[in-house]
């Protein structure tokens, strides 16, 4: 139960923290965004890692690098997908790859639960697909230029290799051992950051923000220290796949806080995702 209320505390703050990124990203460049909040993450950790204690051992560092690396793919991937493709293809693909691959690893690694269990697994599946479902508004226009989205080769590799590589930093974390503290988060967003940095130069955003995009970055960067410190202790109280799929639940989160904040409209669709979401949460709770 520990392990499924930290997932939930988790997917929120990522829901939040996406939130506060899409609300900045509007005005910049959402790579923009991720080169100051990553490395500010990196200074919240450097404080509080000494405080929480815990042994670096090599494997959970070696966990650890590899979840950032993998996270900071999964990012410029994605912002890439969706500056080329329809958000309402582009987003939900993702996020049924972020839920998916961590619920297939743990099966085949030999994870086993209660029936009720893998009927939230699947309901979960299904409300993420349905909660992310968008379609283009007046902003997309806006920042494309009026210019038609397709989902053409390029950008279904950027978008699946996005959630394959979101899942799989899912499955890091999950690798690291109890005793580690929070010292593989830590070097989870140093190799983040390494990897949005290239990607900001290669694409010519390496350009801090200003003004609010910048205060909206500097809450990102908090809210990403505590999804991902709950994250690491909820992989630690529970199977990867009942988890992971809890932890994938945050873009309800995200469409909630747009209805409340700023008057957006959730289809139909994603009203019954976000009532399946809640729904699903219920049935893992009792594995």
């Amino acid at each position: 139960m520990i392990g499924v209320l930290l997932a939930l505390l988790a997917a929120v703050g990522y829901g939040v923290s996406d939130f506060a990124g899409g609300v900045a990203s509007r005005r910049v460049a959402a790579l923009r965004v991720v080169i100051v909040s990553y490395p500010l993450s990196v200074l919240i950790l450097l404080v509080v890692a000494p405080l929480v204690g815990g042994h670096c051992d090599t494997a959970s560092m070696l966990w650890g690098l590899a979840s950032g690396v993998a996270s900071g793919l999964a990012v410029w991937w994605f912002y890439a997908a969706l500056a080329s493709g329809p958000m309402a293809v582009v987003s939900p693909l993702t996020a049924v790859l972020v839920a998916g691959v961590p619920v297939l690893v743990g099966m085949v690694t030999g994870e086993r639960s209660s029936p009720p269990a893998y009927v939230g697994i699947a309901c979960a599946l299904i409300a993420v697909v349905l909660v992310s479902k968008e379609s283009p508004d007046d902003v997309t226009e806006e920042i494309t230029g009026g210019r038609k989205l397709r989902f053409d080769r390029r950008v279904a590799l950027l978008t699946v290799g996005s959630g394959l590589a979101f899942g799989l930093a899912f499955v890091c974390l999950h690798e690291t051992t109890p005793s580690s503290g929070v010292w593989p988060v830590l070097l989870s967003r140093v190799a983040a950051t390494v990897v949005v940095w290239v990607a900001a130069l290669a694409a010519g955003q390496f350009r801090a923000p200003r003004g609010e995009p910048l205060r909206l970055a500097c809450y990102v960067s908090v809210l990403d220290v505590l999804a991902n410190v709950a994250m690491q202790y909820a992989f630690h109280s529970g199977l990867l796949s009942l988890i992971s799929v809890i932890g994938s639940l945050y873009p309800a989160a995200t469409v909630l806080l747009a209805m409340v904040l700023l008057g957006e409209r959730a289809g139909p669709l994603q009203k019954i995702g976000m009532a399946m979401a809640l729904g699903s949460v219920a049935l893992i709770a009792t594995a």
